[in-house]
């Protein structure tokens, strides 16, 4: 796995396709193809309940997907999880236990807790603090920092907005533009008037498709139904 990571030539690229999933008799996912590479940031938006999160999943490698394939510069990696160094992925709930202090989980992770932190003054009281003694938002966004900054190639984001005070938004939409250079985002978030802006691609889940948009993004969102007219 290591010359995927270390590859010197060229962006590292993520591709997800083959993937299918239903519940039921509802065809959630049906032959899905995403890609993401180093230097990216890449928006997925869709309506609630529209397998945004299941999508994260399954390329993660938390949810066993038959057929599925995911690949970085063209070969298999699955579950995409167990390459060390490839990708980190933060869930809607909470990622890292609540007992564990925030220098626990930086060491953990790997990441320096300052350097991370640097761009929000505001966290510097609470850094010696637990996960579980932070407000909602601060352990929101302390997480988002923590995966943001550790050294993987890239970087699976579900909402990370989520909860996150508006000027730490902005900051953290900030972060993540300035961490891009050197690793691959995929951002899901309901909160698309911050998403929109700091995204090189646009993805859409509609009706189980995974669409990508190109050209006037707004426009073709209202088109689906997705951004009021």
């Amino acid at each position: 796995m290591s010359q995927l990571i270390d590859n010197p030539v060229g962006a590292q690229v993520l591709e997800a396709d083959g993937i299918r999933i239903g519940f039921g008799e509802r065809q959630v996912l049906n032959d899905i193809y995403l890609r993401v590479q180093t230097g990216q940031l890449v928006g997925l938006l869709g309506r609630n309940g529209s397998g945004k999160s299941v999508l994260l999943q399954t390329i993660f490698g938390a949810r066993a997907v038959a057929d599925a394939s995911v690949r970085v510069n063209g070969r298999r990696v699955v579950p995409a999880f167990r390459h060390p160094g490839l990708l980190n992925y933060l869930p809607q709930e909470p990622l890292l236990p609540p007992s564990l202090s925030l220098v626990q989980a930086a060491d953990m992770l790997g990441v320096d807790l300052v350097k991370a932190t640097a761009g929000f003054p505001e966290l510097r009281p609470q850094l010696g603090r637990r996960l579980g003694e932070l407000s909602g938002g601060s352990g929101r966004l302390v997480q988002a920092l923590l995966l943001l900054h550790q050294p993987t190639a890239f970087s699976l984001f579900d909402e990370p907005f989520s909860g996150v005070m508006p000027v730490h938004v902005e900051a953290l939409a900030e972060e993540m533009q300035h961490v891009k250079h050197r690793k691959g985002l995929l951002i899901t978030d309901h909160r698309y008037a911050e998403v929109l802006p700091i995204c090189d691609v646009v993805y859409l889940l509609h009706q189980g498709r995974l669409l990508r948009l190109d050209g006037d993004v707004r426009e073709q969102l209202r088109d689906y139904g997705y951004l009021a007219t």
